[in-house]
C-alpha cells in the first residue's frame, strides 16, 4: 500500500520481496532481506540514484514465551531485525551520495510490551535502538533516520501472524483471550494508508523526527509510558491481554 502510495506522489519505487508482488507501480526485486548478498545484489542492480530506504518488511508470533519453538524465534529476529540491518548496512553506501533517508517502520508494541506476543515487542524496540544509533552514526553523511510507530492497523499482518501451539491447558485460556484481543483491536484499526501519508510526511521533510508515533491515541499512550510508573503501565496491560477469561 506504501508503495502504491508513494509512487502515485512522483517516486519510482522498488520493493525487496521473496515473491514478486502483483502492483504494476512497483519494480519488484527478488530478495530475501535475511541474506546480505541478495541485498547487495538487488541494491547494485537499481541505476538510478536512491534517495530514502524504507525498511517494512516484518512478521509477528503469539503465544507464551515458555512454549515458543526457537525456530520461530531464530525466524522472527532474523526478518524483523537482521533483515534490517542487511538493507541499513547496504543501503548507507548510497545513501551517502544523495544524502537520502532511512525510515524503518517499528510499532507502538516496541514502546508499550505485548504478553503473549513478547518477541514482537522484543524485535520492535530492537529497531528503535538500532535506528537512534543509526542516527548518530551517519549524521555527518547527512543521511537522516527515522522510525515510524504504527499501532493496530487493518492489514494481512494479522492473517499471517504465526500462533505457537498450545500444549497444555496452563496458559491456554489467557493465550486465546490475548490473540482474539489482538486480533480484534488490528482488524478495527488504523487504515494502512494513514501509515503511508506519515511515512511520505517524513520523507518530504528537510530534517525528519527520530521517531514518528501514527495516530493521536497511540502517541498519548506513548507519552503516558514516559510519565506513568512502569508497574501501573503494566498492570493495565496485564488486564487487556494477560488476565484470562
Amino acid at each position: 500500500i506504501t508503495g502504491e502510495f508513494l509512487a502515485k506522489k512522483g517516486y519510482k519505487v522498488y520493493g525487496l520481496s521473496r515473491s514478486a508482488g502483483t502492483s504494476t507501480l512497483i519494480n519488484f526485486l527478488p530478495c530475501d532481506v535475511t541474506d546480505l548478498t541478495q541485498v547487495e545484489k538487488s541494491f547494485a542492480s537499481i541505476k538510478e540514484d536512491i534517495d530514502a530506504v524504507i525498511n517494512n518488511a516484518g512478521i509477528g508470533i503469539s503465544g507464551a514465551i515458555e512454549y515458543t519453538d526457537n525456530k520461530d524465534i531464530e525466524k522472527i529476529i532474523n526478518v524483523n531485525i537482521i533483515g534490517v540491518v542487511n538493507v541499513c548496512k547496504v543501503a548507507c553506501q548510497y545513501l551517502r551520495k544523495t544524502k537520502g533517508k532511512i525510515i524503518n517502520i517499528g510499532s507502538v508494541a516496541g514502546e508499550l510490551t505485548i504478553p503473549f506476543q513478547v518477541f514482537y515487542s522484543m524485535s520492535k524496540v530492537s529497531i528503535q535502538v538500532f535506528s537512534e544509533g543509526l542516527a548518530m552514526e551517519v549524521k555527518p553523511f547527512g543521511i537522516k533516520v527515522t522510525t515510524v510507530l504504527p499501532g493496530d492497523t487493518k492489514t494481512s499482518f494479522t492473517q499471517n501472524r504465526k500462533k505457537t501451539e498450545i500444549k497444555d491447558t496452563i496458559y491456554k485460556d489467557r493465550v486465546e483471550k490475548s490473540v482474539q484481543r489482538m486480533e480484534r483491536d488490528e482488524q478495527n484499526g488504523r487504515d494502512p494508508i494513514s501509515v503511508s501519508k506519515v511515512i511520505y510526511k517524513v520523507l518530504k521533510k528537510k530534517n525528519p523526527p527520530i521517531k514518528i508515533t501514527v495516530g493521536i491515541e497511540y502517541k498519548i499512550l506513548v507519552f503516558l509510558k514516559r510519565i506513568l510508573p512502569t508497574r501501573f503501565v503494566n498492570n493495565i496491560l496485564y488486564q487487556m491481554y494477560a488476565k484470562g477469561k
